[in-house]
């Protein structure tokens, strides 16, 4: 979600901070804002909307400092207005935050009847307050803040500025990622590496409960305790130039052709191809003993999670309970002794899906986690780390994180099969065959790409769009009409075939576009007679199969997209690139912000 970085320098810092602030834009936000000390003095500044208009700020009231924190908002408590901008400021200090105070109602009123006066509607003015009333009283910035700490509920990551101590920040975090950057006489702050990968390769990242005073000298590091401890320092290996677009014209779509690359190595951790085994990491618990599988997620990693329940049920013959994880924990879930509870996530620092992942852990589950950061709050609680290998993802609307998600989920679908014993070693052959193959069928898959661009126009004036599909195929379909909304505005809803004639089929008309996802195979026949009910009610067809299916059920079709034809274990994979490029020439048909959609975040830090 929200963006922090801070930086206690040797030269001036405006510039740099903007920087890391321009590196993680792909967070979505809808705020900016900058301070740095100078002379005894908070220099703030702050602007509505993307960073070229704090950069305009700037230009005309540069921040000067050697020191400073800097802010990218996603409005949470309060509009996106300049005035709910981060940093938020008193004649003390000033702070940014990313997260949520749940009790800052209380806070904020019992700060009101102290005399406290308020500049913005959010909860982030009340923390900034309260660490300033301690100072003001006397204590040190770092006994100010070992004050407030524990008064504050919810999840934050904080970075603090005092205006009389201008050689130091305070951090400090609890269900939000915070990192901390060694340099050359430098020290920093950070949401994640990627922000610092122009200043540091050197970083620590801070863990539950952590506070932090940073000077030029270094780090001190306190737990939730305030006993002083040491935290890892390790190489992030995030370089500048896995932020760069290249000759793409977005993010996304670097991310769309960089599938073949990053799903090929992501096969390439759980694929043993002179044995054709399927192997996992190693784990301290018996996968074969797990008598039922929970999986639980948010968004696309929540139908990656889909059509995962599909493979365990089919292949391994596990029964799958599927949640969001913003509803798990609220319906006092049932998980069975032996249980294995695996969460999925692009960031491993999702709000919900980590509080529900500790409700699982409390509750005596084993913890799977399918996570793209191998460091993140999820991937260190979990008993069996399955990371994907997608590499930075900067597009909001996630693309390869979902692809090489499923490549794990299918090779843990096929090892769980084989220790179960529902699956031969023959049958263990092919599927490491047919997964060997993906990137080779992704690569087709993206050869179609102009002829998508080309109908793109055919989808971009409507203002309804549905999605079909059967079986591993719904959960595509779902995945589909995310995508267009997330990017191109365009209301899209994903149903199982099947279930069109109860009651969706009412939407159908000359002026709603159907996207149909049916490989040939043993669901196509099915499909395809769904499909006529949509034709005989007026409705114009995309038809997305491979050769035979277009031969048989193309014609008369509005238009087609030939995919590959591919074994059905890997068509998910596959058939997620078309949906996905369709969604991305819609949106730069109609002009829309593709990488940073509006109302949106990369990583949901708050529940």
């Amino acid at each position: 979600m929200c963006g922090i970085i801070g930086i206690v320098g040797k030269e001036a810092v405006s510039d740099r901070l903007v920087d890391g602030l321009k590196r993680m834009e792909y967070r979505g936000y809808d705020s900016a804002g900058v301070c740095t000390v100078q002379d005894g003095q908070l220099i703030r500044r702050r602007a509505e909307g993307k960073l070229k208009n704090l950069v305009e700020v700037l230009k005309q009231d540069d921040a000067a400092g050697n020191v400073g924190i800097a802010h990218t908002r996603w409005a949470t408590h309060g509009a996106p207005t300049t005035n709910n901008a981060h940093p938020h400021a008193t004649g003390e200090l000033a702070l940014v935050h990313n997260g949520i105070i749940e009790n800052f109602k209380p806070l904020r009123e019992g700060l009101a009847a102290r005399g406290r006066s308020f500049e913005s509607e959010t909860d982030t003015e009340v923390v900034a307050h309260l660490v300033s009333e301690q100072v003001e009283a006397g204590l040190s910035p770092q006994d100010a803040v070992k004050a407030v700490l524990p008064t504050l509920r919810g999840a934050f990551a904080l970075a603090i500025a005092f205006r009389s101590h201008p050689d130091m920040l305070i951090g400090a975090r609890l269900g939000s990622p915070l990192v901390v950057g060694y340099g050359d006489g430098e020290t920093y702050l950070g949401s994640d590496a990627l922000a610092l990968a122009p200043l540091t390769q050197k970083i620590a990242y801070l863990e539950e409960g952590d506070w932090v005073i940073i000077t030029r000298d270094g780090a001190q590091i306190f737990d939730e305790n305030n006993n002083a401890v040491t935290r890892e320092i390790t190489t992030s290996g995030v370089s500048a130039a896995t932020i760069e677009k290249g000759n793409y014209r977005h993010f996304m779509q670097k991310e769309i052709f960089e599938q073949p690359t990053v799903v090929a190595q992501t096969l390439r951790s759980y694929i043993r191809p002179l044995e054709q085994q399927v192997a996992l990491p190693q784990m301290d618990f018996d996968l074969s003993s797990i008598s039922r599988v929970t999986i639980v997620a948010c968004g696309t990693s929540f139908y990656a999670g889909m059509v995962a329940k599909y493979w365990f049920e089919t292949f391994a013959r596990v029964p799958v309970d599927l949640d969001f994880a913003s509803e798990f924990r609220y319906r006092d879930p049932v998980l069975e002794d032996g249980g294995l509870a695996l969460f999925i996530s692009q960031s491993g620092e999702t709000a919900d899906t980590l509080a529900a992942l500790r409700h699982a852990k409390s509750e005596g589950q084993k913890i799977a986690v399918v996570v793209n950061v191998p460091t993140s709050s999820m991937a260190r609680e979990a008993d069996l780390l399955l990371p994907t290998h997608a590499g930075p993802e900067i597009g909001v609307a996630s693309t390869k994180a979902f692809s090489c998600q499923l490549a794990v989920l299918a090779a843990l679908a096929a090892h769980l099969a084989v220790v179960k014993g529902k699956m031969t070693r023959d049958e263990e052959r092919d599927i490491v065959e047919h997964l060997t193959e993906t990137p080779a069928a992704l690569n087709a898959a993206l050869a179609h790409d102009k002829d998508i661009e080309a109908m793109a126009h055919l989808i971009a004036p409507a203002r309804d769009v549905l999605y079909l599909g059967r079986g591993p195929d719904y959960p595509l379909a779902l995945e589909g009409a995310l995508k267009l909304k997330e990017i191109s505005y365009i209301h899209a809803e994903g149903y199982a075939s099947g279930e069109m004639k109860h009651g969706p089929i009412a939407l159908i008309d000359e002026a709603v576009p159907v996207i149909v996802l049916a490989p040939s195979g043993p669901l196509f026949e099915k499909t395809v007679s769904n499909m006529q009910e949509v034709r005989a009610r007026g409705g114009k067809i995309v038809l997305i199969s491979d050769a035979e299916g277009l031969a048989e059920a193309g014609e008369g079709c509005m238009a087609t997209i030939e995919m590959p034809k591919v074994h059905p274990l890997i068509a998910p994979l596959v058939y997620a690139v078309p949906v996905q490029l369709l969604a991305y020439h819609v949106a730069c048909a109609k002009g829309t912000d593709v990488d940073q959609p509006r109302n949106l975040a990369k990583s949901v830090t708050v529940e």
